[in-house]
């Protein structure tokens, strides 16, 4: 099965470079480019991408607000936040907007393929350590922080605390499971039920929940 991918970033070489690496490989498609945030909301509605490469600083609307249309429309698009880190500070909204994960622009190429594969799977791109520092230097930045949302967390029991405090972390499964010395699959199980106690979308926001509830400091 192809993967069909919206490229929407408003620097046209940026744009070219991808889909000239994407054109290479037999399981990813590139149908479509935009130069904003507009026109990428736009292209999701003609197009039904499996996955939007979504950059953060567009001309009009910007990326976090087009990736909130797209994601919450009546057939959403799973978006791939690209950003660079080291200049913006915006990711932590991408990701509450509904963002899938992010992308570094100086990533290797491996590893940007690897990521569309994985949003376009329906999971969410939580690289253990990579997420972490990014929500953490956000945090830390000096940014107001979003207010906590309600969320119903008396009903998960100790252990599931303790799972979503290492999720938080940007532990994986594994290391979940290595952690508090419990079977990988019993890890995994932990993570889908707190999916659905919190009412979560994927990991990622988990991730961010973890940091709403104060159970991760920045950099703890």
């Amino acid at each position: 099965m192809t993967i069909r991918i919206l490229l929407a970033d408003d620097q046209p070489l940026v744009r070219s470079g991808l889909r000239v690496l994407i054109a290479d490989v037999p399981d990813l498609e590139v149908v479509g480019e935009a130069g904003t945030g507009a026109e990428a909301v736009q292209g999701v509605g003609q197009l039904r991408p499996d996955v939007v490469l979504m950059d953060i600083r567009m001309p009009g609307m910007d990326g976090i607000e087009a990736t909130r249309l797209i994601t919450g429309g009546p057939e959403p698009s799973r978006v791939l936040v690209l950003t660079t880190f080291d200049e913006d500070e915006h990711v932590y909204g991408a990701l509450r907007a509904g963002a899938s994960g992010f992308l570094v622009k100086d990533m290797a190429v491996e590893d940007i393929l690897a990521a569309i594969r994985v949003v376009a799977a329906g999971d969410a791109l939580i690289a253990p350590g990579v997420t972490r520092r990014l929500i953490a230097d956000f945090v830390a930045s000096g940014t107001p922080a979003a207010p906590r949302r309600a969320r119903p967390v008396a009903n998960i029991t100790e252990r599931e605390r303790e799972v979503l405090t290492l999720v938080g972390r940007g532990r994986s499964n594994a290391e979940i499971a290595a952690d508090l010395y419990i079977t990988m699959a019993t890890a995994k199980s932990h993570v889908t039920r707190l999916l659905t106690k919190l009412d979560a979308r994927d990991r990622v926001q988990l991730v961010i929940i973890a940091y709403e509830l104060g159970l991760v400091a920045p950099g703890g």
